[in-house]
């Protein structure tokens, strides 16, 4: 294998995730794997495509806008998901757009996305990001506030499928995920977008049915 060749790298982190699984006694088809191709150009996400995944995840609805059609068109059944955060200006767009939103972190996005899911008959998975680590500056929800949020999600209809999270930097991830998945099961969800390109495996072992893998993928960033 060449660490360069976009096939090569999509079956090495594919092959990682089902040692992992069988590792914790789960099936490898249980986790969906996530390309983040966020500032990733056409060019760049085709050999993916071409190499069998077929599910994507952004971070912003516009830089979506501008290469997925095209690339959509050309291969069906792709399935988009928008891992950033996103405005409650942009939720028609989002709910247009994706198959899955993983970043539902407040009220005025759950009415937002509510009016438009009811607008266009369309029904994208939800996760609502937890702020795992209490950090100030990181999307997401509080854990105290989970329950009420989770409330308002499913009386507005949201189809709301797990949670989310993304724990500090540079710390031992194992216990925030661990922390994740107790609190999916207290709300009786079977969702779990947890685990990037430093950390998918041992997010694997603790539950995870979403990872959000980019540079293990697309190689690093310029």
């Amino acid at each position: 294998m060449t660490p360069d060749d976009p096939a090569d790298r999509l079956t090495t982190v594919n092959d990682t995730i089902a040692k992992a699984a069988r590792l914790a006694g789960r099936a490898p088809g249980e986790v969906t794997l996530i390309a983040v191709s966020k500032t990733h150009d056409a060019v760049a996400i085709r050999p993916l495509i071409i190499a069998g995944q077929r599910v994507f995840g952004e971070n912003r609805v516009q830089e979506a806008e501008a290469k997925w059609p095209a690339l959509r068109e050309a291969t069906p059944g792709i399935a988009l998901h928008l891992i950033g955060q996103l405005q409650s200006n942009k939720a028609a767009e989002a709910v247009a757009l994706f198959d899955a939103i993983h970043s539902v972190d407040r009220s005025s996005l759950v009415a937002a996305l509510a009016r438009a899911m009811d607008k266009a008959g369309r029904r994208p998975d939800c996760f609502v990001q937890v702020n795992i680590g209490s950090e100030p500056q990181k999307g997401g929800v509080a854990i105290a506030d989970l329950p009420a949020l989770l409330g308002e999600a499913r009386r507005a209809g949201l189809p709301v499928k797990g949670l989310m999270c993304i724990p500090p930097a540079d710390v031992e991830p194992a216990p925030y995920f661990a922390l994740l998945a107790k609190l999916a099961r207290d709300e009786g969800l079977a969702g779990l977008s947890m685990g990037m390109s430093s950390d998918y495996a041992t997010a694997v072992t603790l539950g995870a049915t979403h990872l959000r893998v980019g540079t293990a993928l697309f190689g690093s960033r310029a």
